[in-house]
């Protein structure tokens, strides 16, 4: 099985488990049926997942795959909200659109993780991978190597932000907030951007000549 092929199928089965964790609980829900869910052998599950609870990280990840994707197409010239706000933009209306589904769903489990310790690994290890792209990111405008002890507190306070932000976004829509204030992307951008440049002390965000 190719990588790409291996990755869709993994995705697959978290979707299905996701909903399940969801609709009946975590503790409610076997890995025979989510097996049964997708259609697949519970032997194929335990081949592509450790535990049922582990069947959430792919869809968890998904709660950050797409800002991440954005950062690392940020062109040096530009500030971090303009760029979020083109970018997200493109994204939600390019064909295929960003699975808006895929991003409910990780909300789901990112607000189940406040209760299942289990579903909260899952969610930090998403937060782990945010960290060390950030590195990456970051040491690029900075023009220092990634594993420079500055550039990873920066990728460190950026990547808090993101975790702070998400859960609370996601927490509001799932208590039935008004969501004009997260469908409005310009605000959101601007949100995320000025969350990063305070936590940085103003060393992320900014344009780089």
């Amino acid at each position: 099985m190719s990588e790409q092929r291996r990755a869709r199928l993994r995705l697959e089965i978290s979707r299905e488990a996701a909903r399940l964790f969801w609709e009946q609980g975590v503790a409610a829900t076997s890995g025979d049926q989510i097996a049964e869910a997708v259609g697949l052998s519970t032997r194929t599950i335990w081949r592509h997942f450790r535990s049922k609870e582990s069947c959430a990280e792919p869809i968890v990840m998904q709660g950050v795959v797409t800002l991440i994707s954005v950062l690392r197409s940020w062109p040096r010239p530009n500030a971090l909200e303009d760029h979020l706000a083109t970018e997200l933009t493109r994204l939600r209306h390019e064909k295929p659109p960003v699975d808006l589904a895929d991003e409910m769903l990780a909300m789901k489990m990112i607000r189940l993780a406040d209760t299942e310790p289990a579903l909260r690994t899952a969610w930090l290890m998403a937060c782990d991978q945010t960290e060390r792209e950030l590195c990456v990111i970051i040491g690029d405008r900075l023009a220092r190597p990634s594993g420079d002890l500055e550039v990873r507190m920066h990728a460190a306070a950026a990547a808090a932000v993101v975790r702070v932000l998400e859960e609370h976004i996601g927490a509001a829509i799932l208590d039935g907030a008004d969501t004009t204030e997260f469908t409005n992307l310009t605000a959101v951008s601007r949100r995320y951007a000025q969350a990063i440049r305070t936590a940085t002390g103003g060393a992320v965000g900014d344009p780089v000549t």
